[in-house]
């Protein structure tokens, strides 16, 4: 295990973009994203994906310096297309806009499709309610077909990310934010990088059996070489029973077929290639809904109740969703961000292949 300052980090991310042809800005908002997920400890949105960016970007799933385009609009709504440019870039562009008609109007929805991978769907929320929105987000990641629905042993769902965002005038906002499977695929690549072990039972085999080994997804592979999905016979399980089943069910027809992007495999599930995300957003004014304010006492006031439940555990601590982002974010940024030693082997082995200098990665070696 290695432990790099994210600011540090984030830099040479920055500069591993540069190199394979990114703009300077479009660089350096892909290093301060990857890296914020790291820092919140959401490390399968993460640094770890610094290679699989690079390999999308080289066989064109993904592309440099898009401008999302307006499919159609009016006062309240836009549909997007991200034109396939990399979520780090695209993905602020359509909050962005969510945010300016939201307020105006109150209320707005935003549908974006064909977003590169558009990372940890938090910093999206966290984006509209630093503009004091509520926001409401569910994502679909087309052709990334990975989960088994509830009651099957087949793959037939992407990991259909869900986020609610809640702003709190004066304190950290809420934000609750998970992908609907037992775990995000992220999470069983840096588990398979010597980071932190699967749950038992996240993943599923072809014959129904229970497991937390990586292969199981991903098939045979070496310590830095990169993962894909669909090489293994078995899939990651929903969250929840059919509950989780149901709520990725509803990401992917809303997430994706509502915006245009398409349900995941839609083309064909065997074909378990990422085609790019779809995002569907609601945003909401608050000061328009509750002109009377009763909304951000009465937020203060539950969540303290919410909070005063006696613990399940001596010594332990009813959390509200945000709350270990926000810890583990103060404790990284303090500390340093924590990589598994194949995590860092496979980003120096990218810097390498786009032309970072051998003296650069030496005096990240030693740092």
């Amino acid at each position: 295990m290695v432990k790099i300052g994210a600011a540090t980090l984030s830099e040479f991310v920055r500069e591993i973009f540069a190199k394979s042809g990114c703009s300077a800005v479009e660089s350096e908002r892909i290093g301060k994203y990857l890296v914020s997920a790291n820092l919140t400890g959401h490390d399968s949105h993460g640094v770890a994906r610094v290679p699989r960016y690079l390999q999308w970007k080289n066989d064109g799933v993904v592309i440099a310096d898009q401008k999302v385009e307006i499919l159609r609009e009016t006062p309240v709504l836009a549909v997007l297309d991200g034109r396939h440019g990399f979520g780090q870039t695209v993905g602020p562009q359509a909050v962005a806009i969510g945010i300016e008609k939201c307020k105006g109007m109150g209320l707005s929805l935003v549908a974006l499709r064909n977003s590169g991978h558009i990372g940890r769907i938090g910093d999206w929320a966290e984006m509209a309610a630093d503009a004091g929105l509520v926001s409401v987000h569910f994502v679909n990641a087309s052709g990334s077909v990975l989960v088994a629905p509830f009651g099957g042993s087949e793959r037939r769902l992407s990991t259909a990310p869900f986020a609610v965002g809640v702003p709190r005038p004066g304190q950290s906002p809420i934000i609750l934010d998970f992908a609907t499977s037992v775990v995000a695929e992220g999470k069983v690549l840096v588990a398979s990088q010597g980071g932190k072990a699967l749950p038992a039972g996240a993943l599923i085999d072809s014959d129904g059996r229970m497991s937390a080994d990586p292969r199981v997804l991903y098939g045979d592979y070496t310590a830095t070489g990169l993962r894909q999905g669909g090489k293994g016979t078995g899939a990651i399980r929903a969250f929840g029973e059919h509950k989780g089943s149901g709520l990725a069910l509803m990401c992917e027809l809303l997430g994706g077929s509502l915006t245009g992007m398409k349900a995941t495999g839609s083309e064909g599930a065997a074909q378990d290639r990422f085609r790019g995300n779809g995002m569907l957003s609601f945003y909401v004014d608050p000061k328009v809904v509750d002109p009377e304010h009763i909304f951000p006492a009465d937020v203060a006031r539950y969540v303290a109740y919410f909070k005063s439940a006696k613990p399940a555990v001596a010594g332990g601590e009813v959390l509200i969703p945000g709350e270990p982002e926000e810890r583990t974010r103060q404790q990284r940024l303090r500390d340093g961000v924590p990589l598994p030693d194949d995590t860092w082997a496979s980003i120096i082995e990218a810097a390498r292949a786009v032309g970072v200098s051998e003296r650069r990665i030496q005096s990240l070696s030693a740092a």
